[in-house]
This record gives C-alpha cells, sequence and structure tokens, in this order.
C-alpha cells in the first residue's frame, strides 16, 4: 500500500470506476488546500453535476458514518429515468459492493420493478443515507440532515416523473411526517417543495419476512403506474 495521499477527486474517480481503495486511518482526509468533503471545488451539492457530486459523496466525510463504512454508496441506474426509488440505507451486502439493494431484498425489488415493467436499470435507485449504520440499525437524524443536500441533488438531476419510497424509513424523512407505511400508502403524497408525486410501498425485507403483504405491495405499483402514466 502507497503512503501517497490521493486527493478527494481522485479517490471519487477510482470509487465511480468501482476500484476499491485502501488507505491508512493516520493519514489525512484531504490534500492540503481542498476542502475536507469537496470532490474538485467548495461548490454547494445543488451546483454539481452528476460526476462531481458521486465524487464528492464518495469522500464525504460529514457524519461519524464515514469512520465504519467500506465506501459511501451513490447510487445506481437510468439518470433520466421515470421512476426513482428511494430506500433506507446501505447494508453489509451494499457496503461491500457500493450498490443499493443488492442482498435478498435487491432481487425481491428486482422482481417487483419486472412486475411493474421495468427492468432494474430503467429506474433509477438511490438511499436517504450514503453509509451504512453500524448493525443497520435506523438512522440518526444528524446522518439524515448530513445526507440531505446529496439526495435532493439526485432527485432534480433525475427530474423523474414519481418517486417510490420503499420502507418506514425512506418514506418518513420524504414525507416529513411520523406516520406507518400501512397508513401512508394507498394514496398519492406530494414532495415538497417541487410537488412531486411520492407513492409509499414496503420494503422488500419486510416483505420477506412477511410475505402476505406482497398483495398490497403490488397494488401500490399499480398505483405508481397509473400516477406516473398521467
Amino acid at each position: 500500500m502507497s503512503d501517497s495521499i490521493l486527493s478527494p477527486a481522485q479517490l471519487g474517480i477510482l470509487h465511480a470506476m468501482d476500484v476499491q481503495v485502501w488507505q491508512r486511518r493516520d493519514a489525512p482526509a484531504h490534500a492540503p488546500g481542498e476542502c475536507a468533503d469537496a470532490a474538485d471545488s467548495c461548490a454547494p451539492p445543488g451546483e454539481l453535476d452528476w460526476d462531481a457530486l458521486a465524487a464528492r459523496v464518495a469522500v464525504c466525510q460529514k457524519c461519524g458514518l464515514h469512520e465504519s463504512r467500506r465506501q459511501a454508496v451513490f447510487g445506481v441506474g437510468n439518470r433520466n429515468a421515470d421512476w426513482m426509488v428511494i430506500g433506507e440505507a446501505p447494508g453489509a451486502d451494499e457496503d461491500r459492493q457500493g450498490e443499493p439493494f443488492v442482498g435478498k431484498a435487491g432481487r425481491l425489488l428486482n422482481e417487483m420493478l419486472r412486475a411493474a415493467g421495468f427492468a432494474r436499470a430503467d429506474v433509477y435507485i438511490a438511499n436517504i443515507l450514503k453509509c451504512r449504520p453500524p448493525g443497520n440499525r435506523d438512522p440518526r437524524p444528524d446522518e439524515v440532515a448530513a445526507c440531505g443536500d446529496y439526495l435532493r441533488r439526485q432527485v432534480e438531476l433525475v427530474a423523474p416523473k414519481l418517486i417510490l419510497a420503499v420502507g418506514r424509513i425512506a418514506a418518513q424523512n420524504l414525507l416529513q411526517c411520523e406516520e406507518p407505511v400501512g397508513r401512508l400508502r394507498g394514496e398519492v403524497h406530494r414532495l415538497e417543495p417541487s410537488g412531486l408525486p411520492v407513492i409509499v410501498t414496503y420494503h422488500p425485507a419486510y416483505l420477506l419476512r412477511s410475505p402476505a403483504q406482497k398483495r398490497k405491495a403490488w397494488s401500490d405499483l399499480c398505483l405508481a403506474r397509473s400516477v406516473a402514466d398521467r
């Protein structure tokens, strides 16, 4: 392992290429004169394009989750998609592979999307958090806030027709409410301040534990299709 220090921009490029980078824990997180959490500049996330945003997320240290992650999980899929799927946070599989929804829950999500007429590559998939919480615990408010600008910029760049909020954490944070999924699903919500339609459904991990609820999830997907098609 080299003792040389990679800049945030260089780290971001390597992460975007799925090249795993191991650095000494005692090495400075950024080169002298550069922003601690920036890719090429100190511009706010709302001004970044896709590549700069991905590079910024790859080296982000805005909350304590960077200390335990293997890598940040930015997002994957069609960057011009009609549907944007937003989940909670990376799990162990996602933390290893650097892609959201890749474990058993991810395979079920793929099946759900196929049932709705989409391949995985047709939609854009992201999470509320970009880094895995230890032990897959619920995200903390400060962690959600740290990632908020990144997700908002992803939504702006994709400009989807509809957001499918997958699970309680995603739904409550997107809609700024405390209602359970059972009360949120079955109707069209709006993302503030854009007014973008949001459909809430159960998380695939929950459906694996409670397969009897799959019929309701199918109903949610049908509602999403009808809203997006309008």
